[in-house]
């Protein structure tokens, strides 16, 4: 599985931290991380610039070779506006706290990108987020398939397409 990971400034230092989880074998074997930004920390820098960067991967992974990405930012939310503007694409924020919510976006929804608010999040709650995104199947019930086919339906109405 191809992971995508990215950063501004205010999520660089969980972004790292979670990248040594992986080196270190916390969420196991089997993932091919790449780094979308940003490599090093710049106060000033910008979200849209990183997230458009993995959210576009995802995008055209979908296409043939399924993909997921952990992005963070300061709140998780404008991270997520990002993704969510690609195709194929379907973000879920996690800001700490109930970590149920993290397992319902990827059994209904299928989300292939946890948006972390690295504000509200301790390391340990990121690492517990990401191991519940990365292990928690997408259910297949009829109904959470017919509303994502919903949701492609209106990205196609409004002509928006994998780059």
């Amino acid at each position: 599985m191809v992971l995508y990971l990215a950063s501004d400034h205010a999520g660089f230092d969980m972004k790292t931290a979670i990248w040594k989880s992986f080196e270190d074998g916390f969420f196991g074997d089997g993932y091919a991380l790449v780094d979308c930004g940003a490599s090093t920390l710049k106060e000033d820098d910008d979200y849209p610039e990183y997230m458009s960067k993995a959210s576009e991967k995802v995008a055209k992974d979908s296409l043939h070779a399924p993909s997921m990405a952990i992005i963070f930012g300061g709140s998780g939310t404008g991270e997520a506006i990002v993704a969510n503007r690609y195709p194929h694409v379907r973000a879920a924020v996690y800001q700490g706290g109930d970590i149920e919510l993290v397992k319902l976006s990827r059994e209904h929804n299928d989300a292939n990108i946890l948006s972390i608010g690295a504000r509200f999040t301790t390391i340990d709650q990121a690492k517990n987020a990401v191991m519940m995104f990365l292990t928690t199947p997408f259910s297949h019930d009829e109904r959470h398939e017919r509303r994502i086919l919903a949701i492609e339906e209106i990205t196609k109405k409004y002509g928006i397409t994998a780059q």
